[in-house]
């Protein structure tokens, strides 16, 4: 059974700490006692092994330098002379296995000098925490050498629980506690007893003193009670307040506070201050804005995190492309804006959803931007997330899956696969005002997604298997690709109207022109579309309709079996192809 040890603080302003060894981790011990105020001295043979964080550390004098070997005269010659020149603490980096690091802590011990050694527990007569840090509030964690790497985790998690910035919070709460100990109990020098008790350091054990909640009433005049009462409501309120409650305390409520009782008399009529003004008010709420994507199409398909915004948003902000099913999810008491953008129209739609979410998030409202598939692909939301952040307001950004790399496998399209594709390129059909992008040039063992390019497919085919006018003065000229290269268009992917043509770049533009466009879709370029489907020999294309394997979660194994029977007659039947 592993013995708990005793956790303190320990003030370390001009300690010397002697530091053995000379890699990353004795630079990580010197940088540690740098930061609490320490003077680290480090002690090795061979300057040239010295980690590279160290040199100019030991150049601008901030960190003591020793080259040889230690020597037991170190511990008692180094020190500050106010403790007879005995070094504060004894970090030691080398391992464990090696024999003077025994001796090493053989002689701290028998000097009374902590000592530290990295990996040894059992050599250490102190050990370091994995510590959270924000000004006056640190946070220590220790699995007394069971696992470092547990203890980094256990911090983080604690540390993710606090309201951001509580350490000023926590500085203000300070200040009222000095401020009332100068007023109430300073000048009450015959009181001396009760002023240790209000003092006393162990706050655990003050706060369950049997007269923590004593009642106070306004007309007492025992003066030991009037004395006590604003220590005593600063130690409820940091008792029982919520964190962020107490987070929220501004200079403003700290004067409030302190005003409250300005003697130890008791207050009359006209000075009683109300206790509302001891309780300090709640910044006025500010909007919120998210920025979501609703993934490629079916609902099962969304984040928990876009599905709880859903839920919890004031406004709601679509796309126009965000799939009824997605849109039917919203509850009926939340208004929806969808975007009315129409070609020739985007900017003047975007600037309306801009100025919607603003407006909305001014009265305090939760506005959620609803995005087709994710935020950030394609979708402008680097321009959203600086507009809004821009006036003040902090955004929240929640990925979505994208039908860049969901549409292929609905498909059952590998984008990449061992010996055909070892590369994925994701790009747009349609440029910044319509304009069309240079596309990416052949590579046999390349995947290219096109999002936004259906509108200009054949113009896109085009491009990509033909030399443009200028290609010979290029100093970078395309590969072209050629004709016969795979490729499939996936449309509404991942809904049960989705549809699939597989063709190559020469037929393509026949396939889809015949069989009719159904957006939204994309193109996939490459070998990886006839991985798992080829195309049989003289078809020029292959349609293929319908999904709903996404339905059958939740399903029986009997109810499983009959679904996967009838989606197969299904698809059967809807399957059309054509020939040359």
């Amino acid at each position: 059974m592993t013995i708990p040890a005793l956790l303190t603080a320990q003030a370390c302003v001009d300690n010397v700490h002697l530091v053995l060894g000379s890699g990353p981790l004795a630079a990580s011990r010197c940088f540690k006692s740098l930061e609490v105020g320490a003077r680290p001295i480090i002690v090795t043979s061979n300057a040239t092994d010295l980690h590279f964080n160290l040199r100019s550390c030991i150049e601008d004098g901030r960190i003591g330098h020793i080259e040889r070997e230690f020597q037991e005269k170190d511990l008692n010659t180094l020190g500050r002379e106010e403790v007879d020149r005995y070094v504060d603490a004894v970090f030691v980096t080398f391992p464990a296995k090696e024999p003077r690091t025994a001796q090493i802590v053989n002689l701290c011990k028998r000097m009374r000098i902590p000592v530290n050694v990295v990996d040894s527990p059992h050599l250490c007569t102190f050990t370091l925490l994995s510590t959270y840090s924000d000004g006056p509030l640190q946070i220590g964690i220790t699995t007394s050498g069971n696992g470092c790497k547990l203890s980094s985790r256990i911090r983080r998690e604690i540390a993710s629980t606090l309201p951001p910035q509580f350490g000023a919070a926590i500085d203000r709460l300070g200040t009222v506690r000095r401020r009332i100990w100068e007023e109430d109990y300073k000048s009450q020098v015959e009181n001396a007893k009760e002023v240790i008790d209000a003092e006393v350091e162990d706050e655990d054990a003050a706060a369950q003193r049997h007269t923590f909640n004593s009642l106070v009433r306004e007309d007492d005049k025992d003066p030991g009670v009037l004395r006590t009462r604003r220590m005593r409501w600063l130690s409820q309120i940091c008792e029982y307040w919520p964190l962020s409650r107490l987070a929220a305390i501004t200079d403003a409520d700290v004067s409030a506070i302190l005003e409250a009782y300005r003697t130890t008399a008791p207050p009359t009529a006209t000075e009683s201050v109300p206790i509302d003004h001891l309780v300090p008010a709640l910044p006025a709420r500010r909007g919120t804005i998210s920025l979501a994507g609703s993934g490629p199409g079916h609902p099962s398909l969304l984040t928990i995190a876009t599905r709880t915004a859903i839920d919890n948003a004031h406004l709601i902000l679509a796309d126009k492309l965000v799939p009824a099913e997605i849109l039917a999810l919203i509850p009926r008491r939340t208004p929806v804006h969808i975007a009315r953008k129409f070609p020739g129209n985007a900017d003047a739609a975007q600037e309306e959803l801009l100025q919607l979410g603003l407006d909305a998030m001014k009265q305090g409202k939760d506005v959620l931007r609803l995005k087709q598939g994710d935020p950030y692909l394609y979708g402008r939301g680097a321009e959203e997330f600086s507009f809004f952040r821009d006036r003040g307001f902090e955004v929240r950004v929640i990925p979505g899956i994208t039908s860049a790399m969901s549409a292929p496998l609905f498909a059952d399209i590998p984008v990449t696969h061992r010996a055909v594709a070892d590369q994925v390129v994701i790009c747009t059909g349609t440029g910044r005002k319509g304009a069309a992008p240079d596309p990416p040039s052949y590579r046999p063992s390349k995947t290219v997604v096109f999002l936004m390019a259906l509108h200009r497919l054949e113009s896109l085919i085009q491009t990509l298997t033909t030399p443009s006018q200028d290609a010979e003065n290029s100093p970078h000229a395309r590969r072209l690709w050629p004709a016969k290269t795979p490729c499939a268009v996936i449309e509404r992917a991942s809904c049960p109207d989705q549809r699939v043509i597989r063709s190559t770049l020469k037929h393509v533009v026949q396939a889809v022109e015949e069989e009719g466009s159904r957006p939204p879709g994309l193109l996939v370029v490459g070998s990886s579309c006839e991985v798992l489907h080829k195309l049989e020999d003289g078809k020029t294309w292959l349609v293929e309709e319908g999904y709903r394997s996404l339905d059958f979660i939740g399903s029986s194994p009997s109810e499983l079996s009959v679904l996967k029977e009838l989606e197969q007659a299904s698809s059967e039947e809807v399957v059309s192809t054509n020939t040359n």
